[in-house]
């Protein structure tokens, strides 16, 4: 029960990702302020990191209880995230740094 896998989506993935890591590096040299270098630089992670969930973990494609699995795990991240960020604000002196 082996599936057959072109090749070519992957090199275009790889291709794709490797730019965007060129990308990243320019990103990290060119000053866009504060609050939008940060989003400028998560925008690219998230980018580089669904490509790989797609293609290199298979999501796309699968069972749907795969994808609903894989959603969820993003919004779990996302509640997370949420948390931190709550904790990370409330501190003293904090929302200074925005």
């Amino acid at each position: 029960m082996s599936e057959h896998h072109s090749l070519k989506p992957y090199v275009f993935v790889l291709v794709g990702l490797l730019i965007l890591t060129w990308v990243t590096y320019g990103a990290a040299l060119w000053d866009f302020g504060h609050p939008w270098s940060d989003l400028v630089a998560l925008l690219i992670a998230m980018t580089k990191a669904s490509l790989v969930v797609v293609f290199f973990m298979h999501v796309k494609g699968a069972t749907p209880l795969i994808k609903m699995a894989a959603v969820g795990g993003f919004f779990w991240l996302l509640i997370f995230g949420a948390f931190v960020l709550a904790d990370v604000l409330t501190r003293p002196g904090m929302l200074e740094f925005l």
